[in-house]
This record gives C-alpha cells, structure tokens and sequence, in this order.
C-alpha cells in the first residue's frame, strides 16, 4: 500500500511477574484460541455474550492486520486473566498517527491486582514500535471505575471533544 508505514520490529514481552493477589501472569500477543475467553470475560462485565462481535475483532486484528494493531493476553496458569485490543490510527478530524486503545477487560478474580496495568505498559510499548507517540481512548462520563483507571494510568482529557446527536424523532438528549 503507498505511503503505508513499515511493519515494525517485533517487541519483546517483559517477563512473567505476579499480580497483586500471587498469580504468575504473562503477557502475550492474543491467538484466535483466546476467543471464548474473551466472550466470558466481556460477559462477565455486560451481562451481555457477543461471540461474533469478539470474533470479528480478533480475526481483523489478529489475522489481517497490518502491523497497526495490538492485541494483547494476560494469562495465568489458569487461562486468560485480562485482555487488550488497540490499533494505530490517523487522519481522523486531523490527528496525527496515534495508538487507540479500544477495549480492555479483565477477569474480575484480577481486577485491581495490576493486570490491565501491564496490559497498557505493553501496548504502550507495541505503539511507541510503530512510529507513533501519543494514545488515546474513550470512555463512558458515568464510567467511573474505568476513568479512574485510564487516569491513574496517565490519561488525562486530549484535544479533542467528542459530540454526538440522536437521530431519533423528539430525542433532544
């Protein structure tokens, strides 16, 4: 593709290092066997079960992505203990190239342990590989639990506002 960046270095995973509650987690890249545990650990926060949702995800970032995503596993012994998915974008509403964090969810047994910490701490690492040096989400204003994580993991409001309007007649809000 013209003008499309080179595909980066593979970046080492750190080591093995327990979470707050003992268990010896690793981090590394999510594999198409990670599905169902996705779905379970998203369930377990919704209510809701979305397997094509979840699959569709992992198969655009895992299998045809492009050296721009980041999909990340935090495993225990016991199976996946947390999960990260992110992606390089740009050019929207002018912004420079920068990583996205677009879903990170974790396994209530390691919530508050560090998981999703070490999740970030990697993807951040993935992303300043691809050439960008900024990273950006979005999150839910009542969400409060997972503002709270963002910032104490750094993030503060960006440059940009988010603004939206219903479609629906007669819905002003």
């Amino acid at each position: 593709m013209p003008g499309a960046a080179p595909t980066p270095p593979p970046v080492p995973s750190p080591a093995p290092s327990p979470d707050a509650g003992g268990a010896e987690v690793r981090i590394r890249a999510l594999a198409q066997t990670d599905l169902a545990e996705v779905v379970r650990i998203h369930e377990l926060h919704t209510g809701v079960r979305e397997p094509d949702y979840w699959e569709a995800v992992l198969r655009r970032v895992r299998l045809e992505g492009e050296a721009r995503e980041v999909a990340l596993a935090a495993e225990t012994d016991g199976g996946l203990a947390a999960f990260l998915f992110g992606e390089v974008r740009a050019f929207e509403f002018g912004s420079d190239p920068c990583g996205w964090v677009f879903a990170v969810g974790v396994d209530p047994r390691f919530a508050r342990g560090g998981t999703a910490s070490r999740l970030l701490d990697e993807a951040y690492r993935r992303f300043q590989a691809m050439g960008v040096d900024r990273v950006r989400t979005m999150v839910r204003r009542n969400d409060v639990p997972l503002l709270a994580f963002f910032r104490a993991n750094g993030f503060a409001g960006g440059a940009f506002v988010q603004l939206e309007r219903s479609l629906e007649e007669g819905d002003d809000a």
